[in-house]
């Protein structure tokens, strides 16, 4: 699937294939294929306070899927119409979020490791950090 096909304001689970063995088990992931974009960059939070939040901002044409790798934190996801939560705690288990979704992570666990796997590469000008400007340009 390719980005100019999914939809704005989506958000899913995707589940990545686990590959047991008596030494530990392995997940992997591929663009285009467990994803609905090619990766073009990867990142990854670690060491946040307990008390802290990330995120606060949504995207103009990225999309992305994060991982807790390690620890838990939660997802708040809004729309522009909808508010939603995600719990993020396995590592097997990422959520996508396309375009114009404003995102706020929080509530996360001592220890936590977040990745991303994003779309594009990092562009300033593709963010919305404005909350009531986002609001206007995902009801448009």
């Amino acid at each position: 699937m390719s980005t100019a096909t999914t939809p704005k304001g989506s958000v899913r689970m995707i589940d990545l294939p686990q590959v047991h063995d008596p030494r530990g088990d392995l997940t992997f992931v591929e663009g285009g294929n467990h994803l609905p974009f090619d990766i073009a960059r990867v990142y990854y939070l670690y060491n946040v306070p307990v008390d802290s939040e990330r995120g606060g901002h949504a995207h103009r044409d990225l999309e992305q899927v994060v991982f807790a790798l390690s620890g838990s934190f939660r997802m708040k996801i809004d729309d522009g119409n909808t508010k939603s939560e995600y719990w993020l705690r396995d590592p097997r288990k990422g959520l996508y979020i396309s375009r114009m979704v404003w995102r706020e992570m929080d509530a996360f666990s001592q220890g936590a490791v977040c990745m991303v796997l994003a779309s594009h590469r990092y562009d300033e000008a593709d963010y919305f950090r404005d909350y009531e400007s986002f609001l206007t340009h995902a009801r448009a």
